[in-house]
Order: C-alpha cells, then sequence, then structure tokens
C-alpha cells in the first residue's frame, strides 16, 4: 500500500515537473517576442497549450515565470558547461570548451538568450533581491572560470594574471560576441566565432 502511494506520488512530481518546463519552454519563447512588459499570462499559456488557470496552479505571477525561465536556463547551461569541463584534461581545452559550450547552447536556445541578455542588461531596474538572484547564477560562471585560471597559474599554463578580473573578461567577451549574432551582426557561423574568441583569449593570457 505505501509502496504503491510513493509510487503515484513519484509520477505526480514527474508530471509536474514536465508542465513546469513545457511553460518555462513557451514563455521564454512569449517573452523574447514581446519583451517582458508586453507580454501577458495568457499568452504565455496559450503558448504552453494550458489555460490561465492552469497555469497560477504552478506559477503565482508573470514575474515568477520570468525568473523561472531564466533561473532555468542558466542552471541547464551552467550544469552542460561544467559537465563538459570534466572530458577534457587541460587548462587550454577547459577554457575553449568553455566558449563552444555556451556558444552551441546559444545556437540552439537563441529564445532563452535574448531574454538571458536583456535581464543582463537592465538587472538594475529590478527589485534588490532579484537583482542578488541574477547575480548568484552570472557569479557561478565566474566561479567556474576562475577556478580553472587558479590551476592554469599553478601548472604554469597562463602567466600570472588577476583571476577574478580575467574570467569576467572572459566571460563577456564571450556574451559579446553571442550578442553579435543575435543582432545578426556577424557574418561569420558560431564555430567560427568560437574559435577566434578562444584564439584572442588564449593568446592573450597563456605563457
Amino acid at each position: 500500500m505505501s509502496q504503491s502511494v510513493a509510487t503515484r506520488r513519484t509520477k505526480r512530481e514527474v508530471i509536474t515537473e514536465f508542465r513546469r518546463e513545457e511553460i518555462l519552454q513557451a514563455a521564454r519563447v512569449v517573452f523574447a517576442r514581446n519583451g517582458f512588459y508586453e507580454t501577458t499570462v495568457e499568452e504565455i499559456a496559450k503558448a504552453a497549450g494550458i489555460s490561465k488557470g492552469t497555469l497560477y496552479l504552478y506559477y503565482k505571477s508573470k514575474m515568477d515565470i520570468y525568473w523561472a525561465a531564466l533561473k532555468f536556463g542558466v542552471t541547464e547551461m551552467h550544469d552542460r558547461v561544467r559537465e563538459e569541463l570534466k572530458t577534457v584534461p587541460s587548462v587550454k581545452e577547459k577554457i575553449q570548451t568553455f566558449i563552444h559550450v555556451k556558444m552551441e547552447y546559444f545556437q540552439k536556445n537563441r529564445d532563452f538568450f535574448k531574454i538571458y541578455y536583456s535581464e543582463f542588461g537592465n538587472t538594475f531596474c529590478h527589485p534588490i533581491h532579484m537583482q542578488k538572484e541574477f547575480r548568484d547564477l552570472y557569479r557561478k560562471q565566474v566561479d567556474l572560470l576562475e577556478s580553472i585560471l587558479v590551476d592554469g597559474i599553478k601548472t604554469r599554463a597562463i602567466r600570472e594574471l588577476p583571476v577574478e578580473g580575467t574570467a569576467c573578461a572572459i566571460a563577456d567577451l564571450t556574451r559579446s560576441v553571442i550578442t553579435q549574432h543575435l543582432m545578426n551582426w556577424s557574418k561569420r557561423t558560431i564555430e567560427e566565432d568560437s574559435k577566434l574568441t578562444f584564439d584572442l583569449i588564449w593568446k592573450g593570457i597563456s605563457k
């Protein structure tokens, strides 16, 4: 009896998680198309194929959906980068992988990057607690780069340099190149720009 209840609870949790992801995927498309202020909960519900009332069972407000969609994308991207880094041994390959995986994620998730960089540019317009939450998500990426750079200095793969500032510079340069593609300013492929970005960074930090 207890095992049956536990099984039903697990199924319910799986269904809930699946439905949340459907809502967030739909929200990313609508937010990217309309922007935060022009988007309505009704539009998100329609894009997700559910009623407005059903949507409110999962999220309390449009702001909750917005931040959940942003966090979902950032977390998924960060986890993917972290997993890929485990497959390469050298500092050089890790930095190259960091850049490549982020740009590859962009290719497959343009809608997410539109709201991600929109939020990055307007982070000071949101309430303080939201700003902190967003900064913490961004900081995870910088911390990951910092750990790679520290190892690189210890093993003499890269020269002595300010670790935090360099990590931020790498993250920001990568973000800038992705922005060029979002704006359709770059005539190169994402693979070409990924290689170019890495070459510029590596020539600047290697010994």
